[in-house]
């Protein structure tokens, strides 16, 4: 069965694009015009990606990307044809996956695009480590369920935080560099601020720890990267 893939933008030749060379590649493409429809066709078509513009008619992305993060995982690239960092770090805080800067060339989009696909595949297959669980204090990380617990409390993560956790968790005391990180855990040569991996850390540690500012799981090697510290 192909992997659906929701484009939200107004800018209908754009879309239309992006549809026409996703569709040769394969994917099932849903086009929606403006935020409201974009909420609608994700409950509707329950793609396993959304191409997510933030300069929208009726809801704009932030607000879409917002509302759909209370209720769905499914992995959110971010469109923009703004250059502000902060308008891609507020995209990466509000639970965005990935974001790219219009004009952007197809096949950049397209690796990206297949990153995220494969992750959505693995995680619905269900099949590593047998159950394999790791537990760290009273975290429990159970990487066939693709399930964060703490405290007999199932920890909702999106499927970008849950690869960066595994990742780290599975490499445990071992310091990763930003840039590692990124070719590791997004899967693909980073076109883009290494930012990212900062806004994920810290929204997995507003998740998954008693103090956030004080983290215990989740560590800093200040001037080299992160590590996960098993307890």
């Amino acid at each position: 069965m192909s992997n659906k893939i929701l484009v939200v933008d107004d800018e209908r030749p754009i879309a239309d694009i992006i549809k026409y060379n996703l569709e040769k590649e394969g994917y099932k493409v849903f086009i929606a015009e403006d935020g409201q429809q974009a909420i609608d066709y994700t409950y509707e078509y329950k793609p396993d990606l959304i191409i997510l513009d933030i300069m929208l008619p009726v809801m704009d992305g932030f607000t879409v990307c917002k509302k759909l993060r209370e209720n769905v995982n499914t992995p959110i690239i971010m469109l923009t044809a703004k250059e502000e960092e902060v308008d891609k770090v507020l995209g990466l805080e509000l639970g965005a996956d990935d974001y790219m800067t219009k004009p952007f060339s197809f096949r950049e989009l397209l690796a990206r695009v297949k990153a995220n696909i494969r992750r959505v595949n693995f995680s619905n297959n269900g099949t590593e480590g047998g159950g394999q669980i790791i537990k760290s204090s009273n975290l429990i990380i159970d990487l066939n369920k693709y399930e964060v617990r703490k405290d007999d409390r199932v920890i909702e993560l999106t499927l970008r935080e849950f690869e960066l956790l595994k990742y780290l968790a599975q490499n445990a005391e071992q310091v990763f560099s930003r840039e590692t990180l990124l070719e590791e855990v997004w899967g693909y040569e980073y076109y883009g601020d290494v930012r990212t991996v900062d806004v994920t850390v810290r929204r997995l540690r507003e998740k998954i720890e008693d103090d956030p500012s004080n983290a215990k799981f989740v560590q800093t090697k200040r001037g080299v990267g992160y590590y996960f510290r098993r307890m």
